[in-house]
């Protein structure tokens, strides 16, 4: 089959969706493998690494898509990109549709099949091609976050760790999932007090078990207005598979918090979990809210695209080998699971009550 590795074309994302090696390796499957002119630049791996593994540069995005069967992008297309995909595109990358519902319309509108990295879904319900994105999320929410509370930036001017004779910092993160458990894990490690508010016995116990300065509360709506009042930083990160993420922060409990306080919605991407979160990009990354200086960056993995490219790559390689290998692959209920439109039509269930 013909694989398409694009340019990424979101404002300052970086990575790309296949490395050299991993490309490499499906060259020697027998397939033709194209890649963008310089996607992988902002990477660290340049054209010349792709072609002496057998792979072939196309000179742009028109050109690319015009060669390529099925495409492999990282995230979601956007206005340059939708110009050149076609109803016989196989299309995997994120989507998040459930917060693009004009994105929905022109992919319906196009006729192709799209397959979703973060809607492919294993039997026990993990979601593998989301997890290692999710992981540097998560991470980054807690760095970016610690920056954005000195002073210089707006911030209440807190050193979350503290030290002998000063207070801790207070860190609040909604879900321990693999975002969430990230965000909670450095934030411990940082030597701040962390409050997790999460509904799974077994993830409140692995949140308990990082380090006795960790507490693990299922989410009662006066503890988390409580827990959100006195913190100096939250992390949002709640996660329904496919669909819209769910309000757990209001405005109201936002308006108790002190000024020069941070929160960070790692959940963005699927609408926002912060009743006041809008998407910002990487180029305006910060806006401010009663007060509270507001980190909603849609891409938050693409400043690390080095790192990022590595990790996505190691997860989605064996699925893109068995798409690239016909038809098969609709007899693989995790990818059927992944598949968000096909034909015109809204296939993901999570996906079917929204209006387009």
């Amino acid at each position: 089959m013909r694989i398409g590795v694009p340019k990424e074309t979101k404002t300052l994302e970086g990575r790309v969706a296949l490395v050299p090696a991993a490309a490499g390796d499906l060259v020697k499957r027998g397939h033709e493998v194209w890649l963008e002119q310089g996607a992988g630049l902002k990477s660290g791996f340049s054209d010349e690494q792709y072609t002496r593994l057998g792979v072939k540069i196309a000179p742009d995005a028109a050109a690319l898509y015009e060669k390529g069967e099925l495409i492999v992008k990282v995230k979601e297309p956007i206005a340059g990109d939708l110009q050149h995909l076609r109803r016989d595109h196989l299309l995997f990358c994120y989507l998040h549709l459930a917060a693009e519902p004009a994105l929905t319309r022109k992919l319906l509108d196009i006729g192709l099949t799209g397959v979703a990295f973060e809607t492919v879904e294993l039997p026990n319900g993990d979601l593998p091609l989301l997890a290692p994105m999710s992981v540097i999320a998560g991470k980054i929410g807690v760095q970016v976050g610690t920056h954005l509370l000195h002073q210089p930036m707006g911030g209440k001017g807190k050193l979350l760790g503290g030290l002998p004779s000063t207070e801790r910092g207070k860190v609040v993160v909604f879900g321990a999932g693999k975002a969430g458990g990230a965000s909670a894990a450095l934030a411990a490690a940082a030597g701040a007090n962390v409050t997790v508010f999460e509904m799974r016995q077994d993830r409140m116990d692995e949140m308990m078990r990082l380090g006795n300065n960790v507490t693990a509360l299922y989410p009662y709506h006066d503890v988390v207005a409580r827990e959100v009042a006195a913190a100096d930083l939250v992390i949002g990160a709640v996660l329904i598979t496919g669909a819209k993420a769910p309000h757990v922060l209001t405005r109201d409990m936002l308006q108790a918090m002190e000024p020069g306080s941070v929160v960070v919605d790692i959940a963005i991407d699927q609408g926002g979990c912060f009743e006041t979160s809008r998407p910002t990009t990487w180029k305006e990354p910060t806006y401010v809210e009663e007060g509270v200086t507001h980190f909603c960056v849609t891409n938050m993995p693409g400043a690390v695209p080095q790192t990022s490219s590595q990790a996505i790559c190691a997860a989605i390689l064996p699925w893109v080998n068995k798409l690239a290998s016909g038809n098969d692959w609709r007899n693989n209920p995790a990818l059927v699971k992944g598949i968000n439109v096909e034909a015109g039509k809204i296939v993901h269930p999570a996906l079917r009550d929204m209006k387009v």
